[in-house]
């Protein structure tokens, strides 16, 4: 395993500087045309845009919360200069602090969080500022967001306004932004990503955004994008490649059936409504040829690359090979037949994704199960391999879990406008994370 990891390594340098690149190994990923008829492409970043008020220019691709230094620094090789982090993410600002030592600080723009917590004083946020950049082992912070505010008074939070304030004036921090994908039920059920974000724009004191949209919801970020542009604020996403869930919950369904693992009775009407979503799905993946989820994944984020309001998008990879992939989508945009993969694996799969950022149906479940939270952290446990992290952030959800669904009559799913099988997706989750 250590071997074939250090060979990925070495291609991955070795094309980032020299830029021979196989059209056969082009094509089997699913990139342009262009692309693969082009042996010579430098694997190389080939787009930057300005960050909002900030001036910085940006990759197109940025990246999200890589956790292996060697795959976060061929990234910074191959010109990727946006980095996201947070002071959440367990042990990632040391692995930003090694990926960048040695290099031009001056053209890495790294972007940070603090979330308003019980100490909302000034000098809680200063000193949880000061820890994250020697963390980070760097002299500033270009960019220091709110993490997840949970409502839209929370945005005024005059203890973190203050705080950085004087980190700026210090020269410590050089711009304050916000982040936010959906809401937390069990904190504040009410209030949307939308409306959280609109907000702050209206309280202009946020130069960033870091914000949930890809092509299965757009609805939220839509407006929030355009106010960005109105206003000038830089803009970042996530969550922009909901295409996985499909193809690994049809392996871990397929893999309890071989198991001979016995459905809870309160199961069975839940995840046959699933499995019928799923092989339905399947039917749509056959016919319109879409079994490789790396050319849906592709038209994904030239989808996001195509809209001239998004500055970068966060990528999250776990090797060379995934981080080689992403690069290779710089610069790049929309065609007929990316617009044609994502339509059919929208019209067959989209029923099958949670929508990240959106939480309506929490308002119809007489339990209170964050079910936003829950799907979010199951995204996390199937789509990005985060298992481990997924499980604990699954465990330390204060009240109700999912388990309390297997006895529900599926209020979620009635409320549900994209015919999303809750119930049965939830019992999913509760089942892997609770292992």
């Amino acid at each position: 395993m250590k071997n074939r990891r250090n060979i990925a390594r070495r291609n991955f340098l070795k094309q980032s500087a020299a830029g021979l690149i196989g059209a056969g190994i082009a094509a089997k990923r699913g990139w342009s045309k262009g692309e693969e008829e082009d042996k010579k492409k430098v694997l190389k970043i080939r787009e930057y845009r300005i960050l909002g008020r900030t001036g910085f220019r940006v990759s197109d691709i940025g990246a999200g919360s890589i956790m292996d230094e060697g795959v976060l620094g061929s990234a910074l090789d191959a010109g990727v200069n946006y980095i996201d982090t947070a002071e959440e993410y367990p042990g990632h600002h040391r692995i930003v602090a090694k990926a960048i030592k040695g290099r031009d600080r001056k053209s890495i723009f790294i972007s940070s969080k603090l979330e308003v917590k019980e100490d909302k004083s000034k000098e809680g946020f200063i000193k949880r500022a000061r820890k994250s950049l020697e963390e980070l082992d760097t002299e500033y912070i270009d960019c220091m967001m709110m993490h997840m505010p949970e409502k839209m008074e929370t945005i005024k939070t005059e203890g973190f306004h203050a705080a950085m304030q004087d980190l700026k004036a210090e020269g410590r921090i050089r711009f304050v932004g916000v982040s936010n994908h959906g809401s937390f039920w069990f904190r504040d059920p009410e209030e949307t990503m939308e409306k959280v974000l609109m907000a702050a724009v209206e309280d202009e004191r946020f130069d960033v955004f870091l914000l949930a949209y890809n092509f299965l919801k757009m609805d939220e970020g839509e407006k929030v994008l355009k106010a960005c542009r109105e206003k000038n604020i830089g803009t970042a996403l996530m969550k922009t490649t909901p295409i996985a869930i499909y193809y690994s919950l049809k392996s871990r369904v397929e893999e309890s059936e071989k198991k001979g693992k016995k459905v809870n009775p309160f199961y069975i009407e839940g995840i046959k409504r699933y499995k019928d979503k799923l092989d339905r799905a399947e039917g749509f993946i056959k016919k319109y040829g879409l079994q490789n989820p790396e050319e849906i994944k592709a038209a994904a984020v030239r989808f996001c690359l195509d809209n001239p309001d998004v500055n970068t998008i966060c990528c999250l990879a776990k090797t060379y090979d995934e981080m080689e992939g992403f690069i290779r989508l710089s610069g790049s945009r929309l065609d007929n037949g990316d617009k044609a993969k994502l339509y059919s694996y929208k019209e067959g799969c989209g029923e099958l994704y949670c929508r990240h950022a959106c939480g309506e149906c929490e308002l119809q479940c007489p339990h209170g199960v964050p079910v936003n939270t829950i799907m979010r952290y199951y995204h996390y446990f199937t789509a990005q391999g985060r298992e481990k992290e997924a499980m604990q952030k699954y465990a330390e959800i204060p009240g109700v879990k999912a388990d309390v669904c297997q006895s529900c009559s599926g209020y979620c799913e009635l409320a549900c406008r994209y015919s999303v099988p809750v119930q049965g997706m939830l019992f999913m989750a509760h089942e892997q994370m609770s292992q």
